[in-house]
């Protein structure tokens, strides 16, 4: 893909990345830069029930995001632990 997608986090989003412990901070914004180059990549999941939001996850922690293809922006909604991230 030529075109890299813009990434922005909802400030709910960059309040729970800053909350999760440094270890899984470091992985889950890692999972979260790549999605600018692949914002489908193969494991992500379409959420049942939603609006076309998309999730992928890394290790115990799940990424909730849109994709504005029109402006090629993938907005991540909510991140965390899987216990937790789809209340």
């Amino acid at each position: 893909m030529s075109n890299a997608y813009t990434v922005d986090l909802t400030n709910a989003a960059a309040r729970q990345l800053r909350k999760l412990d440094p270890v899984a901070r470091k992985r889950v914004a890692a999972a979260i830069g790549l999605l600018a180059g692949d914002p489908r990549p193969p494991a992500a999941k379409k959420l049942i029930g939603g609006e076309g939001e998309l999730r992928v996850r890394t290790g115990d922690y799940r990424i909730v995001y849109r994709i504005d293809d029109g402006r090629l922006l993938v907005l991540v909604i909510a991140l965390g632990h899987r216990r937790e991230v789809y209340q």
